[in-house]
């Protein structure tokens, strides 16, 4: 472990060195926030739902506690994730839309999960629903990132034997961290926090994530129901179906709508919204060099005479005259008609 150690620490300072400025700051502030709860309490950091609604508002915990740990193995975790959203994710998107998408998620989680926690206590009238519990911590931004490599890198292999792809990844996680929660060995706060990150990434990179040809992803490999199996799949899509229908008509998400590039240089193409991300575009784009490249050696290779050339020699060389030196001259007369084929000579003198 302490061979270890050193190693890590070198492969981290590495990764964090080539990062940009938005995942050098999320990580720096992680840590800060981290060292700062040894010497200070950082409860008014979390989100407590009974704090962030009136007469108090603590409206800043929206945006600090997706940042705040309290256990240095919850602060690996938080590095990680960042890290990989900014090795992976960072360069499809650019630096500013990772930081748009890391707040979008963070401040959803801390809505959703305390309006939840207001409903529960509702239901229950127990107080400890809207001062005891703390919303806090990285694993709605993990839901977050997990959602977007499915997007971008569903078809990965995450683990051979057996053979997992990263697209059933949200789920099985979510499903570990339900057992963990059964056998009460997690919190609630964790469990509400990775399943509103999966739905708030989700539904930001569907219908609100701005693109090249509009927003968000209205692919059907991204669609709802495929987070889940496929014996489900036909009643989750069916049930996500009305509610998108009913989100449309309150006009709170838009309709899918077509579109036909009839001016395009080959056959008529369809375009969704969204479905155009700058990472499907550069392997067109290298697909079609290499493509441009074979078909050019496949034609220096075999390239095949010309049958005009070769009738244009025939016929130049039938068609040309001999030199005027090398046909023989009736005697007395002018020179004799000049034909390559056919040449004249006097006849003998008849005795």
């Amino acid at each position: 472990m302490q061979r270890a150690l050193p190693g890590a620490r070198q492969h981290l300072g590495a990764i964090l060195a080539s990062a940009s400025v938005v995942v050098k700051a999320l990580c720096a502030a992680v840590l800060l926030l981290y060292l700062l709860s040894f010497a200070v309490d950082t409860g008014c950091l979390a989100v407590t739902p009974g704090y962030l609604f009136p007469p108090n508002f603590w409206i800043w915990t929206l945006a600090t506690h997706g940042l705040m740990e309290q256990h240095v193995w919850d602060v690996a975790i938080s590095l990680a994730t960042v890290v990989a959203a900014g090795r992976l994710l960072e360069p499809l998107w650019g630096a500013l839309e990772l930081l748009i998408f890391f707040s979008v998620v963070n401040v959803s989680v801390g809505l959703l999960g305390a309006f939840a926690y207001l409903l529960t206590y509702m239901a229950s009238f127990n107080l400890v629903y809207l001062f005891t519990v703390r919303i806090h911590g990285a694993l709605g931004f993990l839901g977050g990132v997990l959602v977007a490599l499915k997007q971008t890198m569903g078809d990965c292999v995450v683990l051979r034997v057996p053979q997992v792809r990263l697209s059933v990844v949200p789920m099985l996680l979510l499903a570990l961290l339900l057992l963990l929660r059964l056998a009460t060995l997690l919190q609630s706060p964790a469990l509400a926090s990775y399943g509103f990150g999966l739905l708030s990434s989700w539904v930001y990179l569907r219908f609100y994530q701005r693109h090249s040809r509009g927003r968000g992803d209205m692919a059907d490999h991204f669609a709802f129901a495929t987070f889940f199996p496929e014996i489900l799949q036909p009643v989750v899509g069916l049930l996500a179906n009305l509610v998108h229908s009913l989100l449309v008509k309150v006009k709170i998400c838009q309709k899918t709508v077509k579109r036909y590039d009839v001016g395009a240089p080959s056959s008529i193409t369809i375009s969704l919204p969204g479905t155009d991300p700058q990472d499907a575009e550069r392997r067109r784009q290298l697909a079609l060099k290499a493509l441009n490249e074979r078909l050019k050696r496949v034609e220096d290779q075999s390239v095949w005479p010309s049958m005009d050339d070769d009738e244009e020699e025939v016929g130049a060389k039938v068609d040309s005259p001999l030199p005027s030196d090398k046909v023989p001259a009736l005697p007395g007369k002018g020179a004799a008609p000049e034909s390559s084929l056919i040449t004249f000579e006097a006849a003998p003198p008849k005795l």
